[in-house]
């Protein structure tokens, strides 16, 4: 699994994020580090993420660090970033996740095929992006963050009105993580998937790594619908 070039890309991703000298051990387990710095997760939080059979945490402190060590040695991988598993052995106070983690390789992207919806590019700053998340609603449109996105926005649109964006924003080590996000009133029609694999497209032509992390299931779906790989999954807690 290790040797997966994807995995590889991943991982030192998010080694690089965690702000502190840690990594995926080869031989799988999970491995715990104090990273006040961490970029895994909020503030304050301990941050969870594991790809394959290994996983990396980041903790605010020293005490969190061994509670949080302490607690991860008794489930197994595939459980660190489960919410149940996760209440079970730690003092939870919130969790944000857990969020799918895909990646997709130029030789097995697959692009809408014709006759999808006709995508159109904007400035990632336009008004009618901003119009959209309104539609949207705050939590949806947070989840998206397409307004951080640093590339172009391709959108579908109909009558003027944006029924549906994507965009990528530009991570450390070549990544484009992608924000995709469509009108509740728009959705089930293909159109994330046209956007999304615009994106996608965008991204490889820029030599980046395509990013997925998404929550919602239709969400994932659209990912795998366009060959990104699910290689594991992040989650972040706030102690209790």
């Amino acid at each position: 699994m290790a040797t997966d070039p994807l995995m590889v890309r991943a991982r030192g991703l998010w080694e690089e994020l965690a702000s502190a000298p840690v990594s995926f051990a080869p031989t799988g387990g999970v491995s715990v580090v104090v990273s006040p710095q961490s970029r895994l997760c909020p503030a304050g939080w301990v941050g969870i993420v594991a790809l394959g059979d290994a996983a990396i945490v980041t903790a605010p402190g020293e005490d969190a660090a061994r509670i949080v060590r302490d607690a991860l040695a008794k489930l197994p991988v595939g459980a660190v970033t489960d919410t149940d598993a996760v209440r079970e052995v730690l003092p939870v106070a919130r969790l944000l996740g857990p969020a799918a983690l895909a990646y997709a390789a130029p030789d097995g992207f697959r692009p809408v095929p014709p006759g999808a919806p006709a995508v159109a590019q904007l400035p990632g700053e336009h008004p009618d992006l901003r119009s959209l998340e309104k539609l949207a609603g705050e939590e949806e449109a947070g989840e998206a963050g397409l307004d951080e996105i640093t590339s172009p926005a391709f959108v579908v649109r109909a009558g003027g009105e944006v029924l549906a964006a994507a965009g990528y924003r530009t991570w450390p080590r070549g990544t484009a993580h992608i924000s995709v996000l469509t009108a509740p009133r728009h959705r089930g029609r293909g159109l994330a998937r046209a956007t999304g694999s615009a994106t996608t497209a965008h991204a490889f032509a820029a030599g980046l790594l395509p990013q997925w992390r998404a929550r919602v299931p239709a969400s994932r779906r659209v990912a795998l619908a366009l060959g990104f790989r699910e290689l594991g999954a992040q989650l972040s807690v706030e102690l209790a």
